[in-house]
């Protein structure tokens, strides 16, 4: 059984998400994806992506009013 990756790729993302490769980017330097940077790499840690898409349903909205 593979081992699965602690940290992923922007291209990983991208692919991992079904988004293009300038929208994973984009998404990373917009901090809507989770990052760290390495020299010039960029990585997302496998953790932090997965808790972000656990999470993208849970939004709390309030109505104000009636």
């Amino acid at each position: 059984m593979e081992a699965q990756k602690v940290v992923l790729t922007c291209d990983e993302v991208a692919e991992y998400l079904r988004i293009s490769r300038p929208q994973a980017y984009l998404g990373v330097k917009r901090g809507d994806i989770p990052s760290i940077r390495v020299g010039r790499r960029i990585l997302i840690p496998r953790v932090a992506l997965e808790k972000l898409l656990a999470n993208a349903g849970n939004t709390n909205v309030t109505k104000e009013g009636g």
